[in-house]
């Protein structure tokens, strides 16, 4: 294959597949990229077995069109070492690949283009067009939440549920749940559910932007989502996601409005002398005012008080200081409402302007 573009044009859709090719692989192959060329259509795949996107973009001049697979890292360090509005000059033949610039000569060693996997599509069972805008942020407002290493490996993804016109992210990992609606156009009978896992939900909000529409296709095994110039596929996590519902707590009589920006720097100061591995802290509420202290195991002591809309009976909780603080971090609103019922029971949190998004934290024993 043989073609020449422009540095720019070439390095978007590398750094767009890039971040799904693993450094270290047991597959040699799966540390490149696959380079198509068919008219003047570049695009260049970059796979993990589990996560595969597709970035697109024209060539200036294609003489020779075909495939060939390179190393990702070595073909994203040469493009962005070279100078800006650089012409790349790309050909490869005889199990070589040559990247020509002005004076500079690379030659890289490739791997047959036939040995590349792909990630099976199959069928799908619902498909939609979301604005990007939408998704971007049902998954800034979840993914939070997302267990990390979880041996209840459903729970280091992501849920989606997909119902007539209305889209729900869902995450948890067991102490806290983030759950997020969108409402959009989709035409569908029955609920449809699908964990995205962790990688894939990293790496699609990596790939969309806050402007256009995307189309999404979901299957029984995969989801499949195109963008204006890429493709990002990803195998879902087989397991069935825990009954969400039934988290939610129900009956919270204690009702506290707060100004978010003034209890998260309160939280934020608290923190400081939490016990590292804890990080609890005890909330005391009480009419009008929100007291919250942390100890750590040097008898050391934070004491903060924020001013808050209450009324009611007084009540003393403990929580993981982080949890509530990552909650406060992706509101975004100027208040804040959270509803207790007592030292037992979860919390939940919500914009008191905006219900679209509610989080559940669990309680502490201190």
């Amino acid at each position: 294959m043989k073609f020449s573009l422009s540095r720019e044009v070439l390095l978007k859709p590398l750094q767009l597949v890039v971040g799904v090719v693993e450094r270290r692989q047991t597959l040699p192959i799966l540390s490149n990229v696959l380079l198509t060329l068919e008219g003047s259509r570049l695009s260049i795949t970059g796979t993990d077995l589990e996560v595969e996107i597709v970035g697109n973009t024209d060539v200036d001049s294609a003489e020779e069109g075909g495939e060939v697979t390179v190393s990702a890292r070595k073909l994203l360090d040469i493009c962005r070492s070279l100078p800006d509005g650089a012409k790349v000059n790309f050909s490869s033949s005889d199990g070589k690949a040559q990247v020509v610039s002005g004076r500079s000569r690379f030659t890289l060693a490739t791997l047959p283009a036939n040995e590349f996997p792909s990630v099976d599509n199959g069928e799908s069972n619902v498909e939609f067009t979301v604005d990007a805008a939408t998704i971007k942020t049902l998954i800034s407002a979840t993914s939070f939440a997302m267990a990390q290493q979880d041996v209840r490996y459903y729970l280091n993804g992501m849920l989606w549920e997909v119902s007539a016109n209305k889209l729900r992210a869902v995450a948890t990992d067991g102490h806290r749940m983030a759950l997020c609606d969108a409402e959009c156009v989709i035409d569908i009978a029955d609920p449809t559910k699908a964990i995205l896992p962790r990688k894939g939900v990293i790496e699609l909000s990596r790939l969309l932007d806050d402007e256009g529409a995307v189309s999404v296709a979901m299957g029984s095994n995969h989801i499949r989502v195109n963008g204006p110039d890429y493709c990002f596929t990803s195998k879902l996590v087989d397991g069935a996601y825990p009954d969400y519902d039934r988290v939610l707590p129900k009956g919270g009589d204690k009702l506290v409005l707060g100004d978010r920006a003034e209890l998260k720097q309160a939280f934020g100061r608290t923190a400081i002398l939490s016990n590292e591995k804890y990080r609890g802290v005890r909330i005391m509420l009480s009419n009008g005012a929100i007291k919250m202290v942390a100890n750590n195991p040097e008898q050391e002591e934070a004491e903060e008080e924020v001013g808050v809309d209450y009324v009611g009976e007084e009540l003393e909780i403990g929580f993981n200081v982080s949890y509530l603080l990552d909650v406060l971090n992706v509101l975004k609103g100027d208040g804040v409402r959270l509803t207790l019922s007592d030292s037992s029971s979860s919390a939940l949190v919500e914009d008191a302007a905006d219900s679209s998004a509610v989080y559940v934290v669990m309680p502490m024993r201190l």
